[in-house]
């Protein structure tokens, strides 16, 4: 019908068949068909025919009022679904090393969802040396690596916040009811953590040889998900990032201060390269994670 009220408001602005069969590129036969089923549809009579002459009936008046309202109300919505398809969707994506995944990348996907709830995210994973060399190769458009990368002059790097490892234990642990103890009384202990190659490992292995501690380590894994299950089942320690530990994940563990651990910093950071600067949502996205954590 709404085709029908425009075929008639053109009849009614041009006050004959003939000139507004022309304007809709329609034969008169055609265009009279077409008013004609309109009425029927409505059953009354819009025109009056007084020969060649039309003159409009009272119901024909008011149909046109609102064929004309139509046409303004059909104008604004095509108006605003334009304005709609001229915003570029955001597409990124994110190389996340392994160490990241479970602690900072949940909280960096949820900050750019709420700033571009209409943003495309994809992601890849793997270790931070790997996540350099997508980044680098164009592969993704920012990283997400627990390192600070600042000897790449190809690369840029941001900053997020700073970390440290801390000693996690069952409640029931022999050490548990300590307020701080020594690094060396981790000699022997023993203890699940992470796999060889990943940053926190390196920064265990590096703090176990500088102060001549050997624990008993009986796993190495790479998820901290199925390191917190292991340490409650097990009942045995571990070390985790500090950006990792929430309240709800310690209910039946505890933290002890190993004053030696402040020496473990390691810094969480986005890297990018000139071609990410080429997408115009990126950049923003960036200064957004970094006010995020900055205020965190």
């Amino acid at each position: 019908m709404f085709e029908s009220l425009e075929i008639f408001a053109v009849v009614v602005e041009h006050n004959s068949l003939n000139r507004a069969s022309k304007t809709l590129n329609l034969s008169q036969p055609a265009l009279s068909r077409k008013i004609k089923m309109l009425e029927d549809e409505l059953d009354i009579e819009l025109f009056r025919r007084i020969g060649k002459k039309l003159e409009l009936t009272e119901a024909g008046e008011t149909a046109y009022e609102y064929a004309k309202e139509l046409r303004d109300l059909q104008k604004r919505f095509l108006h605003e679904m334009t304005r709609y398809k001229s915003i570029e969707k955001c597409s990124i994506t994110i190389g996340a090393s392994l160490t990241t995944l479970q602690s900072t990348l949940p909280d960096l996907i949820s900050l750019f969802t709420n700033v571009d709830p209409h943003i495309d995210i994809k992601l890849v994973t793997g270790r931070t040396h790997e996540m350099v060399t997508v980044v680098k190769e164009k592969k993704a458009d920012i990283g997400l690596v627990a390192s600070k990368i600042d000897d790449d002059p190809t690369l840029q790097c941001v900053p997020l916040f700073e970390d440290h490892l801390s000693l996690i234990l069952p409640k029931q642990h022999a050490l548990a009811g300590k307020s701080s103890v020594s690094i060396h009384q981790l000699n022997g202990l023993p203890m699940i953590v992470f796999s060889k190659g990943t940053w926190y490992r390196i920064l265990m292995d590096d703090l176990f040889h500088r102060f001549k501690v050997v624990p008993e380590i009986k796993m190495d894994i790479d998820s901290f998900e199925a390191i917190i299950r292991l340490v409650s089942t097990c009942q045995i320690a571990t070390l985790l990032p500090q950006s990792y530990l929430r309240p709800n994940l310690l209910e039946n563990l505890v933290q002890v201060e190993i004053p030696e651990l402040k020496q473990t910093i390691r810094t969480t950071s986005l890297i990018y390269n000139k071609h990410s600067m080429s997408k115009d949502c990126v950049q923003p996205l960036i200064k957004q994670a970094q006010q995020h954590f900055l205020n965190r």
